[in-house]
């Protein structure tokens, strides 16, 4: 009996393999994130229900499997698995003769992050390309790339192989960084934390030391340029940036990466997740720590990064998650400099450095220290309806910190910072109802609430017993204070000065009130989507003075602006071929610091609401092997208010006085009633033609001018005026941004777990910052090539250990990077490539490099 089953067992296996030549089934596809990125090392396995026969493969290092010689029938079970991920499942699949079947398993967490998450928790707040169907132009770097990408650079450094994105000020110091989207600076392109606005409320900016964890946290950035179709009430003009972290990992397990950098960087970050435990919660958590001396002489810099996440699966319809996140640190800080001061004495002139006690050193330092909570909360209504709210809070204490002389005759030295603490809370809520199956509608609210607070304090009296100060109209004559005020991040909440008299230059509050609805409609069917997206704010300003005004009678008048917003959008998808138009007009409310003049309570006339109107058109094609996009925009802005500023020369002090300006000192250039005109074209491109290699592309080609007259005010470091003047801007290049710029990168794997890559990129038409008198100033052109090794060694199932090396500007390339200033030559000036060397500029970095190793368990 065993023979005769033996023998049929060894003809039914026979006949399957004469039939497979022929007629044999496969299963073919490619592995993706939810963010549409690529999986690398996913495993397949195919299972034949009735007969309990296996088939396994995996993906390759472009996410693509073929599992062949399957019979027809079935049922089969399919499960793709990664480690620390939730399989993908595909039940009773049926294969015919010669099929082969195509499937694209998406996992609904990022496989390349160490933060995941029990669920995706804001969902409807989080304003993720992928989860939209109408397309806009965009790019999205996943947590592998930023984990193999940033090393000790700020969180910026993702995004500079993008298109119409300049990033520039490395070199002043760590979370000096900034960044302008289609020409436009960060404080007019919204960031988003989880859906939360960071954008300071008084000014739109964002000082991205205050956010040096974000590097540690995020499981993805996506950059959506232009107007978008965000359907938050946000103001954004050159894009939207969201930065998305993960709420807690589905398994138990951590990881321990320790990093080392030029300029003696060190960092170790520790992080553990609990997993999923029996009561409903899990928990992850991370710590790091860092220091370095910093590129430029004399920014040194240390600090550490926090992050606590707490996830509860209430029941089926209702999931929570609290997250809590800090960053303090303390860094001294480096600015522009004279061209030839950087040529005489190296890229890593600081011309901060001075003597003080007969000791070298450097007093200007920046040290903050910003804890941000949120809480979201997701309402699945029914099948068709959902509701998202996070509520925050952020609470923030510190300064930037400088030498000063006192008011007396002695004009005794000391060091003093100023102070910028703020509480600010909000709530965002978004309701989403699938109206049928065309039709997806969503209305909303953004509400905020924001107290700044504004001093300057001594933080180092030199030696001396005492300084003396004046200008508090409530302590007349000389005030005399001997108290001095720690420059920890820690102990800025507790250490800070309650008398009046310890509150020197100015000492007064903001108040800022935001009301927002939103709503947005969309309709997709038979690969015709539209949209159509609007908004309504009410913002409230005042200020209250007690430094310049006495006491009670230093309250503002409260200002109320209104602002709205309109967009909408078509789009066409066919065979993989999509094309897509957008346009909007916004309204906008100047911010407050633009609205108050002098830093005191007088309204500016020029500060009214700014006018925008984006158009844009693009194309998308992808496909397994090639991904392509191509986006024509065009932005008008009105009424907009441009800021700069440079480091004071004797030429400075001779025009404005010395009881008023000092070298060395600060005067800042504000432009009121701005046009500027934006157009171009971008480009950017992603083929797989090999298994072992990856290309990628990027170029844009823009025209930013300027148009129309502006009435500019000079100020000094203490906000006095110095002169207003009035120009015509017309034609006048928009600068601190390279108007042409393109690259390219590939990455190589040359082994299983051990990859190369590397990325070029140049940068043409790049103009400096808009001075007082003058036109922007055209800077040389420049090219930056940077390199990369990464290898794995996978110990087991949950441990293993990743190295990772890093070198930025591999050829040393000397080049500007940014310029403050456009003086008149004169007869005897000298130049190096065309600039006046009198100028003021920031050198770029040179040839920089770091080291990672990571032992995941």
């Amino acid at each position: 009996m065993k023979k005769s089953l033996l023998f049929f067992a060894l003809a039914v296996g026979s006949y399957g393999t004469i039939h497979a030549q022929t007629t044999t089934s496969s299963v073919t596809g490619i592995v993706k994130q939810s963010t549409g990125q690529t999986t690398t090392g996913a495993t397949i396995k195919i299972t034949h229900q009735s007969s309990g026969a296996t088939f396994s493969g995996s993906a390759d290092s472009n996410g693509r499997f073929n599992i062949a010689n399957l019979q027809e029938g079935g049922p089969y079970k399919i499960e793709v698995t990664y480690i620390g991920q939730k399989p993908v499942v595909y039940d009773n699949v049926f294969l015919e003769a010669g099929e082969a079947l195509q499937l694209d398993p998406v996992f609904a967490e990022s496989s390349e992050t160490n933060l995941g998450e029990v669920v995706v928790v804001g969902r409807g707040l989080i304003d993720i390309a992928e989860d939209r169907k109408t397309p806009i132009a965009v790019s999205t770097i996943s947590r592998l790339e930023i984990e193999e990408k940033v090393g000790g650079q700020d969180i910026t450094a993702t995004l500079v192989n993008t298109p119409s994105v300049y990033v520039t000020s490395q070199a002043r110091g760590f979370g000096e960084s900034s960044m302008t989207t289609r020409g436009f600076d960060q404080s007019n392109t919204a960031f988003l934390l989880n859906g939360q606005p960071i954008n300071g409320m008084d000014n739109g900016r964002v000082f991205w030391s205050n956010w040096n964890g974000l590097t540690d946290i995020a499981s993805l950035v996506q950059i959506q340029r232009g107007l978008g179709s965000s359907k938050l009430a946000i103001s954004s003009v050159g894009g939207t940036t969201n930065f998305v972290t993960k709420s807690t990992d589905m398994t138990q397990g951590g990881f321990f990466k320790r990093t080392i950098g030029n300029d003696m960087l060190r960092k170790s970050t520790l992080a553990y997740n609990t997993g999923l435990m029996k009561n409903g919660f899990a928990v992850s958590a991370m710590i790091t720590d860092w220091k370095g001396n910093g590129y430029m002489k004399g920014t040194e810099g240390a600090g550490q990064n926090y992050f606590l996440s707490v996830g509860y699966k209430l029941n089926e319809k209702h999931n929570l998650n609290l997250m809590v996140t800090g960053a303090p640190q303390w860094h001294n800080q480096g600015y522009t400099s004279a061209l030839k001061n950087f040529l005489d004495n190296g890229r890593k002139y600081n011309d901060n450095m001075t003597t003080i006690n007969g000791v070298e050193t450097n007093p200007r330092k920046n040290y903050y220290h910003k804890p941000v909570a949120n809480l979201n909360w997701d309402w699945t209504i029914d099948d068709k309806s959902s509701l998202s709210t996070v509520v925050y809070a952020s609470m923030a204490r510190g300064g930037g910190q400088s030498k000063r002389n006192d008011a007396s005759k002695e004009k005794v030295p000391y060091l003093a910072a100023d102070v910028n603490n703020h509480q600010w809370y909000g709530v965002v809520s978004n309701y989403n109802r699938k109206l049928n199956d065309n039709i997806n509608f969503n209305i909303g609210f953004d509400l905020r609430d924001y107290k700044g607070e504004h001093y300057r304090q001594v933080t180092d009296l030199l030696g001396a017993p005492s300084i003396a100060h004046s200008g508090n109209v409530n302590l007349p004559g000389l005030t005399v204070t001997s108290n001095e005020y720690s420059t920890n991040p820690w102990k800025t909440w507790s250490d800070k000065p309650t008398d009046s008299k310890d509150r020197l230059a100015w000492d007064y509050e903001q108040i800022i009130r935001y009301a927002g609805l939103f709503g947005q409609i969309e309709y997709a069917k038979d690969g015709f989507t539209a949209f159509a997206q609007g908004s309504v704010s009410q913002q409230h300003n005042s200020r209250n003075d007690v430094f310049l005004y006495k006491i009670g009678e230093g309250k503002s008048e409260n200002v109320n602006n209104f602002g709205y917003n309109v967009k909408g959008g078509l789009s066409y998808t066919l065979g993989g071929h999509t094309l897509f138009g957008n346009a909007g007009y916004y309204s906008r409310q100047p911010y407050q610091n633009n609205i108050f003049m002098n830093y005191k309570n007088d309204v500016n006339p020029f500060a009214v609401n700014e006018e925008i109107l984006g158009l844009e058109l693009g194309y998308k094609y992808n496909s397994r092997f090639f991904d392509v996009s191509v986006n024509a925009y065009k932005t008008t802005w009105a009424n907009r208010t441009t800021a700069s500023s440079y480091t004071a020369a004797q030429k400075d002090v001779d025009k404005y006085g010395a009881d008023k300006v000092q070298v060395g000192s600060l005067i800042y250039n504000t432009n009121y009633g701005v046009k500027q005109d934006h157009q171009g074209v971008e480009l950017e491109l992603l083929t797989r033609p090999f298994s072992f290699l990856q290309l990628k592309g990027f170029a844009s080609v823009g025209k930013w001018i300027y148009d129309g007259e502006s009435n500019t005010i000079v100020r000094n470091e203490d906000r006095v005026e110095l002169e207003i003047t009035k120009r015509d801007l017309t034609g006048v290049k928009v600068g601190d941004a390279a108007q042409t710029s393109f690259g390219a990168g590939a990455k190589v794997f040359i082994i299983k777990n051990f990859s190369v890559d590397a990325d070029y990129r140049r940068y043409e038409r790049l103009y400096g910052a808009l001075p007082a008198n003058r036109p922007t100033m055209k800077l040389p052109n420049y090219d930056l090539l940077d390199a990369g090794v990464s290898y794995k060694v996978v110990l087991s199932d949950k441990n293993a250990i990743s190295f990772r090396v890093n070198m930025n500007n591999v050829l040393d390339k000397l080049y500007i990077s940014e310029a403050t200033s456009n003086f008149e030559s004169k007869a005897d000036a000298t130049y190096w490539k065309g600039i006046d060397t009198s100028n003021y500029v920031l050198m770029g970095w040179g040839r920089t490099w770091n080291a990672s190793v990571k032992f995941t368990f």
